[in-house]
């Protein structure tokens, strides 16, 4: 037990930062270096309804409260003490999506994540009539679909808003939301840090007609920057989160961010010419650029760090999900032996064993579509394993082909970026769960890019570390640093994590892997078409 940590709980000056990922709500507890001293978390799942992707308002304060009474516990157990005062509290979420609210604050309809493909019409128009691609799960894109399905719902909107926007106000009562996230809800004007003027102009001029009592900014957020006043946690939302009533009032929160912006943070990766990528249940990269994009691309998304940098996003639906189901597996065979089963040990020798297997995997392709991906224009998916006869049918390319797959979609839109707009970058780092066992999801990862892969001890922290860096720096920046400098000299002090640098016969294989991958799309395409 560390006495040093157990005094920083006692005199309130820990930092608090949640996350609520697709799959897991994650919080954790750091003090004043920014190290993680406690956690707790909450698993959950989403749930299809009606034909849309959804969480129940009643899952999300379940699993928070049952996330927050975790750490709790934690605490106790640790250090022997009641996790009573905060210094400063941060909220995430996985980005984007349509939570819409009335003026009793009550949800109109339920929550549209990320993960829904339903809104093509609607991203299609919208990103004709702005000239810049609107993607499918963004909140401006779920709305217009809303509005042209003529759903009743649309002209009672009072507040329209993220998953992290929505905790956030439900803690402290204010309407905010960080610009990296609000940058997704309708794009921002990386000049102003706002949303776009005319943009918004734009939108309120197509849906005038329809004459609904509220123009587009009446509804919206205000968007706020890294380290901007974002208020203070209510008696009310303390009880919410904490309904034991131990956690007092009165803390500080910082602007409420997405999982990308969280991503950018806790890999020190929010100064130009630097990216990250993120790798799990879905994966995404964020290239910072020191310019604008020559044209808009139906690939990439444009967003922005936390605070305010103008980003470079690819999004894919699908990462590593079928990848695990494989896994599980061989789990599923292992345990038909008899053989006591450790998952580490399993992912670990397959994913080891897969970088003994072609660098091109032998011929073999793997379609991990168990969602839509819209990158490669799929509304719908399938799980899809594909070989042919004289392929080489092995252990080792099985693997490496699904660990391939899993990223194949992402290198499709990063090769936009790198090779159509010659986006210059020094350094990428990689986090997530496909980085888990030890330089091999790294290792696939450069191979696919062309480019070295850092990864660092402390990016397994994930999103809830992230924001609660970013509560930190609301709190903790007594210099008035940007926030590439406060992350630089004040988290991670020169540590640059473990690079991996691909081989000529890598790069080439995985370029090999893609031509294959894109050229049986039409196999995919047919597996979706059939309804079983």
């Amino acid at each position: 037990m560390s006495t040093c940590a157990k005094s920083v709980i006692q005199s309130g000056k820990a930092i608090l930062g949640i996350e609520l990922g697709s799959t897991r709500i994650k919080a954790v507890l750091v003090d004043s270096d920014n190290k993680p001293i406690a956690q707790g978390s909450h698993a959950w799942e989403n749930q299809l309804v009606d034909g849309l992707w959804t969480y129940s308002i009643d899952a999300i304060w379940a699993g928070l409260q049952d996330c927050y009474a975790d750490l709790r516990a934690d605490v106790k157990k640790q250090y022997d003490v009641e996790l009573t005062q905060l210094a400063a509290i941060g909220v995430s979420a996985m980005m984007h999506g349509y939570m819409a609210f009335d003026k009793n604050q009550n949800i109109l309809v339920p929550f549209r994540t990320w993960r829904n493909t339903n809104t093509g019409p609607a991203a299609a128009e919208l990103s004709e009539l702005f000239v810049y691609n609107i993607p499918l799960r963004w909140s401006i894109s779920h709305l217009y679909q809303a509005i042209l399905n003529g759903e009743e719902h649309v002209a009672d909107i009072d507040f329209l808003t993220t998953l992290a926007g929505y905790i956030h106000w439900q803690l402290t009562g204010q309407r905010v939301l960080g610009i990296g996230d609000a940058s997704g809800m309708i794009p921002v004007d990386p000049q102003t840090k706002d949303y776009s003027a005319a943009m918004v102009e734009k939108f309120d001029a197509l849906v005038a007609p329809k004459g609904f009592p509220w123009k587009l900014r009446d509804i919206l957020p205000k968007a706020i920057s890294a380290g901007a006043d974002a208020g203070i946690l209510t008696a009310e939302g303390a009880l919410k989160l904490d309904p034991s009533g131990k956690l007092q009032a009165g803390v500080p929160l910082c602007p409420p961010e997405g999982d990308a912006g969280t991503g950018m943070v806790a890999t020190n990766a929010v100064k130009q010419r630097t990216g990250n990528v993120s790798a799990g249940t879905s994966s995404f990269s964020m290239i910072v650029l020191e310019k604008d994009l020559s044209k808009p691309n139906e690939m990439i998304d444009m967003v922005t760090t936390p605070d305010g940098s103008l980003v470079a996003m690819v999004h894919c639906n699908n990462c590593t999900s079928d990848l695990n189901a494989w896994v599980g597996l061989f789990k599923e065979y292992q345990e038909l032996l008899g053989v006591p089963v450790d998952m580490g040990e399993v992912f670990g020798k397959l994913y080891n064993h897969a970088l003994t297997g072609d660098a091109d995997c032998g011929g073999l392709v793997s379609y991990n579509y168990i969602s839509g991906e819209p990158v490669t224009g799929f509304a719908e998916g399938r799980p899809l394993f594909v070989r042919s006869a004289t392929d080489k049918f092995s252990l080792a390319n099985f693997m490496r082909a699904h660990l391939y797959g899993s990223v194949a979609v992402l290198k499709a839109g990063n090769d936009v970026l790198f090779k159509e707009e010659n986006v210059k970058v020094d350094r990428i780092t990689g986090h997530g769960g496909l980085f888990k066992t030890k330089g091999v999801g790294q290792r696939v990862l450069a191979a696919a890019l062309n480019s070295p892969i850092s990864v660092m001890e402390t990016a397994g922290e994930g999103g809830a570390w992230g924001i609660a860096l970013l509560a930190g720096y609301l709190v903790n920046n007594q210099d008035n640093l940007p926030l590439d400098e406060y992350l630089d000299k004040k988290v991670f002090a020169g540590d640059a994590g473990v690079e991996i640098v691909p081989t000529a016969e890598e790069v080439a294989g995985f370029n090999a892997y893609l031509q294959n991958y894109m050229a049986c799309l039409p196999v995919e395409a047919a597996a979706v078409n059939v309804k079983k």
